[in-house]
């Protein structure tokens, strides 16, 4: 009778771990569906024509492809300048993030000097101070020093750090064992050759998913380019899309186009780098 019991409970458990396991992936197709939906109606307007957009009812294909409308992208506007304008940002955005924050963690986290949380803690206060509350006297400071016009504001300024990149590989850095530290110091090793060859070639993940915030940051930022790039050879993507939207006749065939071309790269980022982003961020000691 126990046996029967038991093997009663069981069945009870599985099949109550059947319909958990139906119900969470059932939660998770529609939310999936809901991010891919999206993506799928851009795609699929990107090959459409202006009268197919807004027709009703809605048509989720076209009717004849019209593979035509990448080709006029590249024409209707300088396409590839503006893309060249937008990865040297990018490339120095990333570069300059990542590095800069990574010795400015190194110090919070495996140097002890007077004063260093204090420091820390005001770090941390500058990330709630929104850009708009600094544009200002940002657009005068780089004025004043002959910069507006310039990629300066958007490449040089990101070798000073940024405060959550800062926090986030400075809570890596202190998932490190400190013996690591000690044994080098043992060896002879002083602070540069502890931090470049023992605490980066370590920090792998994390690093990674700095270069993909920062990826994500530089690629889709607007009001920065449009507030320090006063010469328009120096535009970049978003500014591009966002004249073509302003017009008053919007060129829809060309925006939708562009927009998968902006979209493109960040999937193709996130999904090459997917494992470094959930351990980078797991290992930091944040949890959403």
């Amino acid at each position: 009778m126990a046996t029967t019991a038991l093997t009663r409970q069981n069945r009870r458990k599985i099949f109550l771990h059947k319909i958990g396991f139906g119900v969470l992936f059932f939660v998770l197709s529609v939310i999936t569906l809901a991010f891919l939906v999206p993506l799928f109606w851009l795609l699929s307007s990107s090959l459409k024509e202006n009268t197919e957009l807004f027709s009703v009812p809605v048509k989720w294909l076209p009717s004849k492809p019209r593979f035509e409308n990448f080709i006029r992208m590249f024409t209707y506007f300088p396409f590839t300048l503006y893309l060249r304008n937008t990865l040297i940002i990018v490339f120095f955005n990333i570069v300059g993030s990542t590095i800069s924050s990574a010795v400015a963690a190194y110090g919070f986290s495996r140097l002890y000097w007077k004063g260093r949380d204090k420091v820390f803690v005001i770090v941390l206060i500058t990330m709630i101070l929104p850009f708009q509350v600094i544009m200002v006297p940002l657009f005068m400071l780089f004025q004043r020093i002959g910069w507006i016009g310039t990629f300066l504001p958007l490449t040089l300024t990101c070798f000073f750090g940024n405060p959550f990149y800062i926090f986030l590989i400075r809570q890596f850095f202190l998932s490190l064992p400190l013996e690591l530290n000690d044994a080098a110091r043992i060896d002879g090793a002083n602070e540069f050759r502890i931090f470049s060859r023992i605490a980066i070639p370590l920090s792998t993940p994390v690093l990674a998913t700095v270069a993909i915030f920062s990826f994500l940051k530089t690629w889709n930022d607007f009001i920065g380019p449009l507030i320090f790039l006063a010469n328009q050879k120096l535009y970049t993507l978003s500014i591009g899309a966002q004249m073509i939207r302003s017009r008053l006749q919007p060129n829809w065939e060309i925006l939708m186009p562009l927009g998968v071309v902006m979209v493109l790269p960040v999937l193709i980022m996130f999904f090459f780098m997917q494992k470094y982003f959930i351990q980078g961020i797991a290992m930091s000691g944040i949890k959403g």
